[in-house]
């Protein structure tokens, strides 16, 4: 540019166009190489709470069910119809799913990291005593002898979940002991379990929920930066929430009395945690002349708790042998005491979540080859270990739950890269909008990889994710129904009562013949459609809960609306079940 302007001036008009693109170049491609803005989600401020809720009433089936009777595993479903009765056998997916509502009821402020660690160390333990083959866990087990269910066979897909779900608890743990030991979410999960009690007391609710709900909305909304202000706050609630359970006016066996239970029981939890962490929090106030050690009223992460005995204790042993009075002595001792007991607990706590974590990597290994067909570079439906027998059917398509396998798979250097290349694209229209085929159409298909898997946008999958949920949503406005078909039970029983289990589709999406045959919706298809398009999914969900889907542990597993299977004059029939 400046041998032009100096050589031949007059070519500066055509060339200076050029030159200004050129010098352009780098903030254009900059600007070209940025990530895409996501499209913010546009929920209200009452579908916020309302899945908070949900997600609250989901987590009470785990909290009620997964437990020492089933040796701290999940029960495949809570059958209400006929009898109410569990099912004490579990799966590798539902392995998995259990471990991580466990992480997400952290998450959510319903459990203590303390009681996390707890519920995953005692699944483990019993996870870590089954028969497996390879180190694949078998398609069922008996929660209760926890002996394989006859035939034993290897589920891909089940594999590929458990997998997929251990490989995302582990960095979940791992990230426990650099967060702070009270955070808001304590206070926003107790919040959550106050107002489905408010709702479950309805006009008998005592007029101290009212003011409780004020008191834990301020203190979410504030935060507590001190030890000694969420001791204060918690103490009060718990007192608070044990007044409530001997106040309430309502039958023992109420759900308004099962919701105070659980009120008082979370709020007790979370000030018997910070107790153990911090028993220093009970001492008497500071001494006057003790103002160095005011830092200990801040709230720790694990990690410098863990530290605090050498940090803290020098300075200890300073004003100890210093003139202090007697009772500074004997407040700086018994200080001393428990500032070394609580950075024990914690040392000891973080090398309990580093074993877990190394656990779930173990329990995660498994073998494939056995699986693997090296020339279709695929992976067979599943093993028959009786029989010593490979399936001769293969998942080969990429729009199928059993993506996540191959995924995996993949990632721990099990299987070559091929594998995911080998998986079909079968294309079709949705609304005008390209869309991966999958076998029957379904939900769980379409979107259980990505609970765990990373999404990318403008990607073939991403494309795919969001015109399967509009495909839904158009085939549900069509047969004037709310919208969600996926693998679920339906409206028929075997002759032990038992709801029957199959996968259902919308037509188009699937390659499987006879899906219009069978109108099925399950509201957990609209919970993974959360994932993809939220407003659609929450307002679906509401139609669903106002239309006497929601029960006890959240939502019901579906509704029937299929003629040949309703009663006479019925135009559904809801499948009253928890899985």
């Amino acid at each position: 540019a400046i041998y032009l302007a100096l050589s031949r001036p007059a070519v500066l008009g055509v060339a200076g166009p050029i030159l200004g693109l050129w010098f352009a170049s780098p903030a254009i491609a900059w600007w070209m190489s940025r990530s895409l803005a996501g499209r913010g989600t546009r929920l209200t401020a009452d579908q916020g709470i309302f899945l908070k809720k949900l997600s609250r009433k989901t987590w009470a089936f785990f909290e009620t069910f997964v437990g020492p009777e089933d040796h701290w595993l999940p029960p495949d479903n809570y059958q209400e119809h006929s009898a109410p009765v569990v099912g004490h056998r579990t799966s590798p997916t539902n392995m998995g799913l259990a471990l991580l509502a466990n992480l997400s009821a952290f998450d959510f402020g319903y459990i203590t990291s303390g009681q996390l660690i707890e519920r995953t160390a005692k699944a483990f333990h019993t996870m870590e005593a089954l028969e497996r083959h390879q180190g694949h866990f078998y398609n069922w087990y008996d929660t209760q002898s926890l002996k394989p269910l006859q035939p034993t066979y290897i589920s891909t897909v089940d594999s590929g979940n458990l997998a997929g779900h251990l490989l995302t608890l582990r960095p979940g743990l791992l990230a426990l002991p650099d967060r702070r030991i009270l955070e808001a979410r304590c206070f926003d999960g107790l919040g959550d379990t106050l107002r489905i009690l408010v709702d479950a007391a309805g006009e008998v609710a005592p007029a101290q929920l009212v003011q409780l709900q004020k008191d834990l909305a301020s203190v979410s909304a504030s935060g507590l930066t001190s030890l000694a202000a969420a001791r204060l706050f918690l103490g009060g609630l718990a007192t608070s929430a044990a007044q409530v359970v001997g106040s309430l006016d309502a039958d023992p066996a109420s759900q308004a009395n099962w919701w105070a239970r659980a009120f008082a029981r979370q709020s007790q939890d979370a000030l018997d945690e910070l107790t153990f962490l911090t028993p220093w929090a009970l001492l008497p106030a500071l001494p006057d002349r003790l103002s160095d050690f005011r830092g200990l009223d801040e709230i720790p992460t694990l990690r410098e708790l863990a530290g605090f005995e050498g940090e803290w204790l020098p300075a200890i042993e300073d004003h100890l042998s210093s003139e202090a009075t007697p009772e500074e002595n004997e407040w700086l001792g018994e200080l001393r005491r428990l500032i070394t007991q609580a950075s024990h607990r914690a040392k000891a706590r973080i090398a309990i979540i580093e074993r877990l974590a190394q656990q779930s990597d173990e329990l995660a290994d498994m073998e494939y080859d056995f699986l693997f067909d090296k020339a279709r570079h695929l992976l067979a439906i599943g093993y028959n270990v009786g029989e010593r027998r490979r399936d001769s059917s293969y998942y080969d398509l990429l729009a199928s739950e059993a993506r996540l396998s191959t995924f995996v798979a993949i990632a721990q250097g099990k299987l070559p890269q091929e594998s995911w290349f080998a998986l079909g694209r079968l294309l079709t229209t949705a609304g005008g909008k390209p869309i991966l085929l999958s076998w029957s159409g379904s939900m769980f298909e379409y979107l259980m990889p990505l609970l765990v898997m990373p999404n990318y946008e403008d990607t073939l999958l991403d494309q795919t994710y969001r015109a399967a949920v509009e495909r839904q949503v158009e085939y549900g406005r069509l047969r004037g129904v709310p919208w969600g078909s996926s693998e679920s039970a339906f409206n028929t029983i075997d002759v032990h009562l038992n709801y029957q289990y199959r996968a259902f589709g919308v037509p188009g999406l699937g390659l499987k013949r006879g899906l219009a045959e069978d109108l099925v919706i399950a509201p957990y298809a609209s919970a993974l459609a959360l994932m993809v398009a939220p407003e659609e999914a929450c307002l679906n969900l509401q139609r669903l809960a106002a239309e006497g889907l929601e029960g006890e542990y959240g939502f019901y597993e579906a509704i029937d609306y299929t003629p040949s299977r309703l009663p006479r004059g019925k135009l559904s029939a809801v499948v009253r079940s928890f899985m």
